[in-house]
This record gives C-alpha cells, structure tokens and sequence, in this order.
C-alpha cells in the first residue's frame, strides 16, 4: 500500500465551488471539478473524495462522475500537450480553475463517445460562469475547446524522441516511461501503461463466516449488486458496477472491498485454522480482516500499524465484519516491534510503497511520485521486513508484498533480506496453491501486472524460516 494512504493523512479542504443545482449534466461536472482540484492543488485523494460525492447522484450520474475524475486524472499529460497548442500560451499561465475545467472538457472530446461535443464545450463553459475565479475567462474556454472539437493536435513524432512520445500518448511522466521500460521492454512497457489508463474491475471479498458464498451473492442482488464474474477463491467476487455501502448486506458484514490482488497476498500466506498471525502493516483492515477469516475463530490475529487513525479503520471493518480474533496494537513496524520473538506461526508484511501497481484507481500518484521515490521507500520496506521476520517461528512462514511495480521495492528488498538472514528460503511449495499456481514466477514469489490478467500490480514473496 501506498505511504501516504498508510499513513491516513487527510488533506485540507480545497477552493469553494458554488454549491450544486438542479441540472444534472452540469451537477456531474461540478461535483468532478470539486474533487480535481482538492486532489491537484491539496493533495486529496480522489476515491476518498468519489466515496463522499457518489451518494449525491443517480447511478448513471455516478459512473460518469467517477469516469471524469479518474480519467481527467489519468490522461493529465496528454491533455496538457493538446491544451498548450491550442491555447497557444505556457499552461502554468493558466489559472488553475480554468485549467481544470479545460481538462475536464477535453477529456470528454476525447475519449468520452457518447457524450455530443456541445455537451462537453456548453457545460465547461457554464463552469466557467459558476466559478468566480474563471467568470472571465468564459470565452477562453468556449474558444478552446470548440477549436479541439474542430481538431485534435497530432502526437510528436516517434522517432525523434521515442521516450517523449511514449510519455504522451499514455499519459505517464517521463522518469516512469523510461523506467517502465527498463523493466518490462518497450511492448511491455507500452502494454502496462494502456491498462493504467483503464478502469480497474470492482473486486469484493465475501465474509464466508457470516454465510455461505450462494446465499450472499443472493443477498447482494437483491440489494442491487450484480456479479461480473467470480475469482480465483470462493470469497472473490468482481462486480459490474460499483458497491452499494448503503445496502442492508453491507452493513450486516457479508461483503468488503478489496482488490483480487490483495486478496492474493493474504491466500499466499496461506496461514492453517487456528495459526496465531501478525500484520505488520494493517491499516487500513482488508488483509488483517481476510487472515482473521482464514484463521477461524480459534486463531488469532495482531494487527499493528503505526497510524492510530488508519487502526481505528480497521478495528472498525474487524467489527463490521464480526471478526473477534483480531488484535490491534499501535507500533511502528520500521523500529523494534513490542513483540515476542520467533512466536507467530505466519506474519504478513504488507509494507508502505510508492504504489506503482495501482495508478488505475489511484492515477493521480503518477503526477506526485519522483524518480527516487522507489529506492527511498525500499530503504523503509527492508527495515521493516527484517523486524517482521524476527518474530516468525522455525518452520513458520512470512510473506513480503508490496503494490508496486519497481524491482528496488520488490525483488531487491527480498534478495537482500535473504542475503542477511540465512535462516530463511523461499518456499518452493507454497501451501494450497492449486488457484494461483499459474501466476506463481520464480520459486515462492508472485508478479501480478494490469496488463496481464486485470490485477493490480503486486509483488509477493512468500518465505520460511528453517
């Protein structure tokens, strides 16, 4: 998971918007310049702000809504090469109101077919009006984006900069296209950052212990959820459409939100009815609750994090979910744990990452990361790895994941670690793994990529101390 969203920072309110009105279309697109400006100028996080926004709107309205504010978001840079040709002006002289609301019509031009064109320039434009930062500049916008309904300005050429054209065309910084292809090749490279582009599926974790899986997918559509498809495991669950955390199965517990991936990881650990596990990184809950599940009530779970606020979380999805074996303490995992040692039976370490693997539902991270965030965040994950490991029994076993593509985070921390403590190998036969046995790579390790399979992009090492 990321740092940041580990840590449950929440950031300050953004600039006002005038409040909404009756007009549904021009409602959507309020609502969306809302949250992109909080996420763009205060450092929001633009689910969090979806998660607050999408109860005010029809479900037509909520899909439109989440569309224009993950896709604004994640088609930034190719948006911004279009918008500085055809206003012929440097856009850091744009105001960042106009600016924003520039981006949301363009991305409606662009790659929103069933929107008319003069819907997306008319309701830009009356944004514009609205907001008392861009009433002037109502024409500027109109004449924009009407020439871009005209004309679409034509990506560099390939061949003069491959790396720069590359960046445009998929929408990633330049550092991260480069890097991407360092790792993957350019095919791969290329293939990976289509699906960022994409909308990830809607994955939920059923809580078998409250039912069984056919008489919860029943509840669910009776409160309006309709299954896509199911996973790997019986509690995994792809949904079309969104969740209804209004519904009466949400609140009675039958279901949690939760990427297939990471349900993934917490299966890899693979811990036995009754184990005594550690989450070493447990806001905020999904995996800590998913291991409480496993374990049954004869197991027992601690979960630590040293985010008091991302604990509360996560006690409150133990609750919601009528999970009594869990345990959670507040420690800061990167230091000695107050822990003792060689006692759990299996511990999970799902550390704090740039969250690389995940820019489909969180795009707005390709924009803040820095190049050396990758190998300033593997510093902390090794840290914290080896303090995990010092409380897993002989014969017990510790899974390393992060959501995150870079090797320095992945490979190269569970190498070093490896190289450090001799006492612990890769497990080769990884217990129960006939569902995934097909995404197991190297010996004991995982690779999940979006672009292969839908996952979000996860990295995953399950070892044994001998």
């Amino acid at each position: 998971m990321t740092e940041e969203r580990k840590t449950g920072r929440h950031p300050p309110p953004g600039p006002h918007i005038p409040r909404e009105r009756a007009d549904p279309g021009v409602a959507v697109r309020r609502a969306a310049l809302e949250i992109l400006l909080r996420v763009e100028n205060g450092g929001a996080y633009a689910d969090v702000l979806l998660g607050s926004r999408l109860p005010q709107f029809a479900e037509a309205d909520r899909r439109l809504l989440t569309r224009l504010v993950l896709g604004t978001l994640a088609w930034r840079g190719r948006l911004d090469y279009e918008l500085e040709r055809l206003a012929r002006r440097p856009l850091g002289e744009v105001d960042p109101v106009v600016l924003e609301i520039l981006r949301i019509g363009l991305f409606q031009l662009r790659f929103l077919d069933r929107i008319p064109k003069h819907a997306a320039v008319d309701t830009a434009v009356t944004l514009a009006h609205e907001h008392r930062r861009s009433r002037g500049a109502h024409g500027f916008v109109n004449a924009v984006l009407r020439a871009a309904s005209r004309r679409a300005i034509a990506l560099p050429p390939r061949s003069r900069d491959e790396f720069g054209y590359l960046a445009i065309k998929w929408s990633h910084p330049r550092w991260l296209v480069e890097r991407m292809v360092e790792w993957f090749g350019a095919e791969g490279a290329e293939g990976v950052m289509a699906a960022n582009n994409e909308a990830a599926p809607t994955a939920i974790r059923l809580n078998l212990g409250r039912g069984g899986r056919d008489e919860i997918l029943a509840r669910l559509e009776r409160d309006g959820m309709e299954v896509a498809s199911l996973g790997r495991f019986p509690e995994t669950v792809i949904l079309k459409g969104a969740p209804r955390f209004d519904s009466e199965s949400f609140r009675a517990g039958l279901f949690h939100v939760q990427s297939e991936a990471s349900q993934i990881v917490a299966r890899l650990l693979a811990p036995a009815r009754g184990a005594t596990v550690a989450d070493c990184a447990a806001a905020p809950g999904g995996k800590t609750t998913h291991l409480a599940e496993l374990v049954g009530e004869r197991g027992r779970v601690v979960g630590l994090d040293r985010n008091l606020a991302g604990l509360r979380v996560a006690r409150s999805v133990a609750q919601r979910l009528a999970h009594s074996n869990v345990i959670f303490v507040q420690a800061d995992a990167s230091s000695e744990l107050p822990l003792r040692n060689q006692s759990f039976d299996s511990v999970l370490v799902d550390a704090p990452c740039t969250g690389l693997g995940t820019l489909r539902e969180h795009p707005e991270l390709r924009w803040r990361l820095r190049p050396e965030d990758p190998a300033r965040m593997s510093r902390v994950q090794a840290a914290i790895l080896s303090n995990a490991a010092a409380h897993v029994r002989p014969g017990g076993a510790i899974v390393y994941a992060v959501c995150s593509l870079a090797p320095e985070e992945g490979s190269a921390v569970v190498d070093g670690f490896l190289e450090r403590n001799r006492d612990f190998v890769l497990d080769t036969e990884p217990p129960g793994m006939a569902e995934i046995r097909d995404l197991i790579g190297l010996p004991g390790t995982i690779v999940l990529r979006p672009d292969r399979g839908g996952f979000d992009g996860f990295f995953a090492a399950r070892m044994v101390r001998r």
